[in-house]
């Protein structure tokens, strides 16, 4: 049997539907399988023994417009694929998969695609599954009659090889990283919108109280857009600081975010992923709710100070953000000072 699976969009997402991702591949050990997903998503999916072959999907590049999605769907098209999982949600996704004359097309009836599906999943309705999004991509894999029950995991895990942990570590030594220090990774931004994110002075104002008990390198991650922020907690650190803001490939993320002890940050991808890796990990929420979306790893601690309006999940908050400016500095210090002396504890 061959299996295209179209993957989801955002990284967080990514590693949330990592569980049905390893459940299809443990209910069709002899398929060859082959995931269809944006650049930064296949660089992340490889090497997980998860699929046969990685598909670059690139919408802003070579795949732009009708005529480029036209081109991957008769690239598809000659693989002879029997069977289309679409995780994604888009009507472009179904859209793609019809094209490519996939008998098999199997997705959650919604945004408007049910006609190019040949077995339309019900979309489950509040309350009939668990809460959190990975069991949302496990019942698709249930309501389409692959696998009978919803193994949700209690810690996801990503898988990074030696190599890429020796390229991380000689990154970050060439950035200044000490080899002996603890190094604390900070992720203030979110791709998702600035309602997210907190407040670039709170990040700044944790930094100097967690440094008045512990000689920590602090390393500041994120993309090229995020580069402001960055600048702007930068220039709040009291005492040296470490930027690979826009300097570094989504693919090597993971291997980065394992070379370090802590990690402090906002619900974003980079999260998802440093708990993947195994890094203790404080997350602070706002807007987003956290029995969907926080990292699912026993080593983490969630932040929120609930208002009235949360959750809102909108992008930008249209009033004060009040979801985020509401958490205190004090707040994210206890539990991180916390999680790194266990971290400390562990490594001997």
């Amino acid at each position: 049997m061959k299996i295209l699976i179209r993957a989801t969009n955002w990284l967080g997402d990514a590693i949330m539907a990592l569980p049905a991702l390893r459940a299809v591949r443990g209910r069709f050990p002899d398929a060859k399988i082959s995931i269809l997903a944006r650049p930064y998503v296949a660089d992340t999916y490889r090497g997980q023994s998860i699929c046969d072959e990685l598909i670059s999907y690139d919408p802003k590049g070579v795949h732009a417009g009708i005529s480029g999605r036209e081109r991957l769907a008769q690239d598809l098209r000659v693989q002879n694929f029997e069977v289309a999982l679409l995780l994604q949600n888009a009507f472009d996704a179904a859209w793609i998969a019809w094209r490519a004359g996939i008998p098999e097309r199997v997705g959650y009836a919604r945004d408007g695609r049910s006609l190019l599906l040949t077995k339309k999943i019900p979309v489950p309705k509040l309350g009939e599954i668990p809460a959190h999004e990975q069991f949302y991509y496990l019942e698709l894999l249930r309501r389409a009659g692959w696998i009978n029950s919803l193994p949700g995991e209690s810690f996801i895990t990503l898988d990074v090889s030696e190599d890429r942990r020796r390229q991380a570590e000689k990154t970050l030594s060439s950035a200044g990283a000490r080899p002996n220090a603890a190094r604390i990774a900070i992720g203030a931004g979110a791709s998702y919108g600035s309602a997210k994110c907190w407040p670039p002075d709170r990040f700044a104002d944790f930094v100097n109280r967690f440094r008045l008990h512990t000689d920590a390198d602090v390393i500041l991650f994120g993309t090229a857009a995020e580069q402001k922020v960055s600048d702007t907690i930068a220039a709040g650190i009291r005492g040296p600081s470490i930027s690979l803001v826009g300097k570094t490939a989504i693919a090597a993320l993971p291997a980065l975010l394992s070379r370090c002890q802590l990690f402090v940050g906002n619900d974003s991808g980079a999260m998802h992923v440093a708990a993947a890796v195994g890094l203790p990990v404080v997350a602070i929420f706002g807007p987003t709710d956290p029995h969907g979306t926080a990292p699912i790893t026993p080593r983490c601690t969630v932040i929120q100070e609930k208002s009235y309006c949360s959750p809102c999940f909108l992008r930008t908050c249209p009033i004060d953000h009040r979801c985020m400016t509401s958490v205190r500095p004090e707040a994210v210090e206890a539990p991180a000072r916390g999680w790194l002396r266990s971290a400390e504890v562990a490594s001997g």
